[in-house]
């Protein structure tokens, strides 16, 4: 994949109307401070287009990113954050519920975890949602740098363990720092577009 042009085209709150894209949209999914926007900027060869900080629970909307004009990266809101109140983070829930369920492009949801952590509750509970609206979520184990080599097999048959996957799952180690994992993921993406073009 080959990143010629990217503009941050609409941004959505609690309120907003999705929009109604014509181009294929991919998804991503991660508690606050696991690394998304990090990736996102890794994917698009961005150093801070989408905003990363080092104060988790940043993205409170939906972001999305046109890419090359040929599909969407979907940026939703990071779960978990425990300083947010109890009436927001209910909020945030039903806002990534709602796109899940009433994108007409969504082709593709990949589910951020922290490969130095066993998956929370809560990441146990998103892949189990992204699931029931009939997704099969790509894990994106992040921070892949901070862990050493040898036990980057042990930590990952934890994630598979702790979120129950499917066998055939795929699970990609994903560094921002080296960008292990990049070309991987573009793979993954130029097949979706490739389906719809």
């Amino acid at each position: 994949m080959m990143i010629k042009n990217v503009a941050l085209e609409t941004v959505c709150g609690i309120t907003s109307k999705l929009p109604e894209n014509s181009r294929p949209e991919v998804a991503f999914a991660g508690k606050s401070n696991v690394g998304k926007s990090s990736l996102i900027n890794a994917l698009m060869n961005r150093k801070s287009l989408a905003r990363t900080s080092s104060q988790p629970g940043k993205t409170q909307t939906i972001n999305f990113y046109n890419v090359n004009d040929s599909i969407y990266f979907v940026d939703l809101p990071g779960y978990g954050y425990a300083q947010a109140s109890e009436h927001v983070k209910a909020q945030w829930g039903r806002m990534i519920e709602n796109y899940l369920y009433q994108s007409k492009q969504l082709k593709a949801v990949f589910l951020l975890i922290d490969i130095r952590h066993k998956p929370s509750g809560n990441d146990c509970m998103m892949y189990d949602w992204i699931r029931n609206h009939g997704f099969r979520p790509i894990i994106i184990a992040t921070k892949q740098d901070k862990i050493n080599r040898s036990q980057l097999q042990k930590q990952i048959k934890l994630i598979r363990e702790t979120l129950q996957v499917e066998e055939d799952t795929i699970i990609i180690p994903f560094s921002a720092s080296t960008k292990q994992g990049r070309e991987e993921i573009y793979e993954i993406i130029d097949g979706i577009i490739e389906k719809v073009s």
